[in-house]
């Protein structure tokens, strides 16, 4: 008796052995996982609170979503995104976007097809393919992690389905600017496969970097797949709602899949998402001063390790990627920072580097005073680690 093959090669999630590490060692300050530091609005919480008066609220919602946040997820789109649906079908509410990527996974791909990502990758974007018993194709962004279109043009086979970017970019920080991403969707309609385009730090943006959605171009509607989450802006990560839009031709794909792994999205966490929207992207951007503030401090610091990192200065979400030098294992190095400095970050393996120590330091979770004390501790603990 053993688990099936295709699990097996799936990578362990990296997250929960940090967090283990962490448990072992008290007093550690976690520099690990991408969430914000503030709660959802009020407003979210009082639709939340009215919808728990219905009984309706303990049996099963439409598949797709309800109808009032599909509504507002639609004006949404249309108003912040410049994405103008033909039909409001198009839209598929889900518990988070890691949710909608699989099932965009499933609905567009057999086994053995290949899914074009930008290295770093996302790992759940990474584990969710191989889950779905299909191939990686891996094409490096430059030294600024930003989109090699060419590369990526050459990359395309029979076997491929898909190009996955993800602006601004986990783990890295970078936003891809309109221009990279005009081309890549237009390669993708050319060679007739999907551009699947995760937009979930859509509002982080910093230094005059726009956000941009590449399911607004003309003629995207039949190839591009867009992913959203409420788990960053409006400090949601718990309650797992997000959205995709998907061409119409994919939609009873979809829905089959919906209806056999979730049967709908949970009415709660729905009913608290109609309330977030209603307050607006304004309750993200009101937060976005004090973060960048917090970023400043978080790459200042950084930058007094010198040549002992490469450290880009990115422009979006909430990472520093960078990259170590003098040290060759960057599991072993996340290690010995949370036992010997009590400062925790993601080791840059995760993520698909496997040449060179990688870091990606997540500043968003925390206040202003704790990110101050934990980056402290990792400048220190990086300068003894790298003086060998």
């Amino acid at each position: 008796m053993r688990e099936a093959a295709r699990i097996q090669m799936v990578q362990t999630p990296i997250i929960p052995v940090v967090e283990q590490w962490i448990k072992k060692n008290p007093g550690t300050i976690s520099l690990g996982q991408g969430m914000v530091h503030y709660g959802p609005p009020p407003l979210a919480l009082e639709r939340m609170n009215q919808a728990l008066q219905d009984p309706k609220i303990h049996q099963y919602g439409p598949g797709a979503g309800t109808a009032e946040l599909l509504d507002l997820v639609g004006q949404k789109l249309k108003k912040e995104n410049q994405i103008i649906l033909s039909c409001e079908s198009q839209i598929v509410v889900t518990a988070g976007a890691n949710m909608a990527f699989m099932y965009a996974l499933l609905a567009i791909t057999n086994p053995g097809d290949e899914i074009i990502l930008q290295s770093p990758y996302y790992f759940n974007h990474e584990m969710a393919i191989t889950m779905a018993s299909c191939k990686t194709v891996l094409i490096p962004t430059d030294s600024q992690y930003q989109l090699q279109t060419e590369k990526i043009r050459e990359a395309i086979t029979d076997r491929t389905r898909a190009v996955v970017t993800v602006s601004p970019n986990n783990p890295t920080g970078a936003v891809y600017p309109e221009e990279s991403l005009r081309e890549v969707n237009q390669i993708c309609q050319d060679a007739n496969i999907y551009h699947i385009s995760d937009e979930v730090y859509e509002y982080f943006n910093y230094d005059g970097a726009v956000h941009f959605s590449p399911g607004s171009l003309e003629g995207a509607g039949e190839s591009t797949i867009s992913l959203f989450s409420l788990s960053k802006a409006y400090g949601f990560a718990g309650w797992r709602i997000g959205y995709m839009t998907a061409p119409q031709h994919l939609l009873g794909a979809i829905r089959k899949i919906q209806d056999t792994i979730l049967i709908c999205p949970t009415l709660v966490s729905q009913y608290a998402a109609i309330g977030a929207l209603e307050v607006g992207a304004g309750y993200c951007k009101e937060h976005l001063k004090s973060l960048a503030e917090v970023r400043d401090l978080v790459f200042e610091a950084l930058g007094l390790l010198g040549e002992r990192v490469r450290i880009p200065k990115t422009q979006g979400a909430f990472y520093a990627f960078i990259k170590v030098e003098n040290v060759k294992d960057p599991v072993e190095l996340a290690r010995q920072l949370i036992e010997n400095f009590q400062v925790a970050a993601v080791p840059g393996s995760a993520f698909g580097l496997e040449k060179g120590a990688y870091l990606r330091v997540s500043y968003g979770a925390l206040k202003r005073d704790t990110v101050a004390e934990g980056i402290g501790r990792l400048v220190k603990g990086l300068r003894q680690l790298t003086d060998i």
